[in-house]
């Protein structure tokens, strides 16, 4: 067995002894990247690619941004955060459920405005029948139509003048980086204007179940750990999720 051992570890060393002879004979030859033509120079078609890469690039990084302001995700996310927070459940249910669940309804209410998108502007350009700019200015088309519905005059008109532009005829004139930020902070008070609704009742069982422990002398028993049961069987008597999200879908179609 130690001979057969000592045989292999040999063959290992002779192997490794070898492949470093013929590196040394042969050396690796460089290897260089080059972009552009053939002839040295960067051609047109080149410096075009490496644009749509730089681009690609960073519309993938500031995804994340786009999905949040331009889309429904702000106030479903908030709405259903204000859920947890009112029932005091602390991580129950976790961020990652409540993240899903938010995502996928965004996919849900945005999924006519996604498709008219990829309809006007994702199909064309990919068939080659529109320019890139032409694809840009029909892809903002959809999403303005749909931020311009649920955005607050008060809140357009705010950015709108410190931006010095001049009022828009139609929600395609209106600028995009005026739009959306307006757009964001009207779904802020949108979804705080919700969140307030969801906390009255919670709130009422609170106050309830305090004045009743300060009238049993029970002062060192913490109202939280008595209402907290009282608060999920009311949610569940009342079907709290469907309401909640029925009352956010139809928070869109106003």
């Amino acid at each position: 067995m130690k001979k057969t051992i000592l045989l292999f570890m040999l063959i290992q060393v002779l192997t490794g002894y070898f492949a470093v002879e013929s590196f040394a004979a042969d050396p690796i030859p460089e290897i260089g990247i080059t972009i552009g033509g053939s002839d040295g120079t960067a051609g047109e078609a080149g410096g075009s690619t490496s644009l749509s890469i730089l681009l690609l690039i960073t519309v993938l990084s500031i995804a994340p941004a786009i999905v949040i302001l331009m889309t429904s995700f702000t106030r479903i996310v908030i709405v259903l955060g204000f859920v947890r927070t009112s029932l005091a459940t602390n991580q129950m249910p976790p961020n990652q459920v409540l993240v899903g669940l938010a995502l996928f309804m965004t996919l849900f209410v945005m999924s006519p405005t996604l498709s008219e998108l990829n309809t006007v502007a994702l199909q064309p350009y990919l068939k080659g029948e529109i320019t890139q700019t032409v694809a840009l200015t029909k892809a903002s088309e959809p999403m303005k139509e749909f931020m311009a519905k649920q955005t607050r005059e008060k809140d357009l008109l705010l950015f709108l003048k410190y931006s010095k532009s001049e009022k828009p005829a139609t929600y395609k004139d209106i600028p995009i980086h005026v739009l959306v930020p307006a757009y964001a902070i009207s779904e802020l008070k949108t979804a705080f204007q919700m969140g307030f609704m969801i906390f009255i009742p919670f709130l009422v069982i609170d106050m309830v179940v305090s004045s009743t422990l300060m009238a049993m002398g029970m002062m060192m028993l913490p109202p939280v750990m008595i209402s907290l049961p009282f608060k999920i069987l009311l949610f569940i008597l009342v079907d709290g999720w469907y309401l909640v999200v029925k009352s956010l879908l139809l928070s869109f179609n106003t």
